[in-house]
């Protein structure tokens, strides 16, 4: 929007005389100025993003100190952009203002009125005037009447978003919920992400709060067991057993691709025009959606990480399916407001073969118009 404004105020300067060319060159300055000033920041996070990474690789900082540290420098130069760009722009309004203040004066014989102005157009230090007849303009209303007829007729009825959510992850058995208190995976650190796209349909032509949601998302689901203990195939089934050697890290993942439906009451407050037309909002209140979804697995690994016997630091990637099923569906729903909202959803066929262990994940989603 700041370079739009720029090349705008460059461009129209360029059609007038000959004497006000000092207003282009000094536009053109603060522009390069922005630009200067946007370039040098960018460089010296990204110096200071690779000085990161190096220390990162020589084991001098731990990976988490290290985002810490980029998403500080991020913020940092972010705020000098914003900081300088600012002044920039303040010394760009007084240059306008100059230009207001009587710089830029059309040397015509009469003043111009405020219709006048829409019939006057300058080329180099020529100045064209035309008229409108009566007729012209009642076409011309006619006209735009009917193309503002046209939009609330065809409004949209369907929005996209972008999903994220996070979460903790865990396993029903038997589909009774007061088996999470006696759970052999860590509440806490079993934990899912999901990104994904939804689009978001009206129910009728005219605005309501009744909206048919539907799309697409990947989830990488974690389950971590507690006790020392790891999954094992055993003649057609999983089972948790104990690890000879101390384990650190006992991780099982897998991923799905899920295609989610739900039936939304979004309550934002619908705006209304002067002429009593009406137009939905979406995302600025209190929604509430519930349905369901089907899908499949794209992959399952365990990640384990001990000490052998003679004391060396291990990491094992086991590829297998370990006997889940493909093939998930389930429910969910969700309750928030505006684009932040609390997010369940609960798998209805077992996570295993041969079991009756349902996978439910509980978290925060958020859907960005």
């Amino acid at each position: 929007m700041k370079k739009l404004l720029i090349i705008v105020l460059i461009f129209t300067t360029s059609l007038i005389k000959s004497q006000e060319k000092i207003f282009e060159k000094e536009a053109l300055k603060i522009s390069k100025k922005i630009e200067q000033i946007t370039k040098e920041q960018k460089d010296s996070l990204r110096l200071k993003v690779l000085h990161i990474d190096k220390l990162l690789k020589n084991k001098e900082l731990s990976s988490k100190e290290a985002t810490n540290l980029k998403n500080k420098a991020a913020e940092y130069h972010a705020r000098r952009i914003e900081e300088l760009v600012n002044k920039e722009e303040i010394q760009l309004q007084k240059l306008v203002q100059e230009k207001v203040d009587g710089k830029l004066v059309l040397s015509l014989k009469e003043p111009l009125t405020n219709s006048d102005e829409d019939n006057v157009f300058t080329f180099g230090s020529k100045f064209i005037n035309f008229t409108i007849t009566e007729g012209d303009l009642e076409e011309r209303n006619r006209k735009r009447e009917l193309r503002w007829e046209s939009r609330k007729k065809n409004q949209r009825t369907t929005t996209t978003q972008f999903i994220f959510a996070m979460g903790v992850n865990n396993l029903l058995n038997e589909n009774n919920l007061s088996s999470l208190n006696n759970s052999e995976y860590q509440f806490w650190r079993s934990r899912f992400y999901e990104l994904g796209f939804s689009w978001k349909t009206r129910f009728t032509k005219a605005p309501s709060n009744l909206y048919f949601k539907y799309g697409f998302s990947f989830l990488w689901n974690n389950l971590r067991l507690d006790d020392n203990r790891i999954h094992e195939k055993n003649n057609g089934t999983t089972e948790i057993v104990g690890f000879d050697s101390p384990l650190s890290e006992s991780r099982l993942r897998h991923v799905q691709l899920n295609f989610p439906v739900h039936l939304e009451w979004d309550f934002s407050k619908h705006k209304v025009y002067k002429d009593g037309s009406v137009k939905d909002k979406t995302n600025e209140s209190m929604r509430f959606g519930i349905g369901g979804f089907v899908g499949f697995k794209l992959g399952t690994r365990q990640y384990l990480e001990f000490r052998d016997a003679n004391n060396i630091e291990t990491e094992q990637l086991q590829y297998d399916n370990f006997n889940m099923n493909i093939f998930n569906y389930g429910l969910s729903s969700y309750i928030g407001y505006k684009a932040t909202s609390f997010y369940v959803k609960y798998d209805l066929n077992p996570l295993f073969k041969n079991t009756e262990t349902r996978n439910i994940s509980m978290g925060i989603r958020f859907d960005f118009n």
